[in-house]
């Protein structure tokens, strides 16, 4: 299941140039701020799923989606709530310091946001 999602990742990072293109982008969308809370050690702000379909486009998005047998409609809400963990984890000094992590690298991380994504859904043992 890891590399499905993995592979949706790595395609988002190749289709944004990288997290530094995709910075670029959030600028351009007037975004800036939400991306760079992601990024600093701070608390990372939301994001819509609308507010990154502008981001992204939408004609990336539909073919992100059909590589990994998604539709958009089911691709936003996830990337819209997993995408501010994945790029703080990618950050974790504050800066950008690898634009295109490795496969396995991305592999690694959405394992580990899924795992602490369901266990936040299900409820935490106290």
């Amino acid at each position: 299941m890891g590399g499905q999602q993995a592979g949706l990742l790595d395609g988002l990072l190749r289709e944004a140039g990288g997290l530094t293109g995709m910075m670029e982008r959030f600028g351009a969308a007037g975004l800036l701020d939400v991306f760079a809370s992601w990024v600093s050690t701070g608390p990372n702000q939301p994001i819509l799923p609308s507010q990154l379909e502008s981001v992204m486009g939408a004609d990336a998005l539909r073919g992100l989606a059909a590589r990994v047998g998604f539709d958009v409609q089911t691709l936003l809400p996830l990337l819209a709530q997993f995408l501010p963990q994945i790029v703080d984890r990618l950050t974790p000094q504050g800066t950008i310091d690898a634009a295109h992590p490795s496969p396995e690298q991305l592999q690694n991380l959405m394992a580990d946001v899924m795992k602490s994504g369901l266990s936040g859904l299900f409820g935490r043992k106290t």
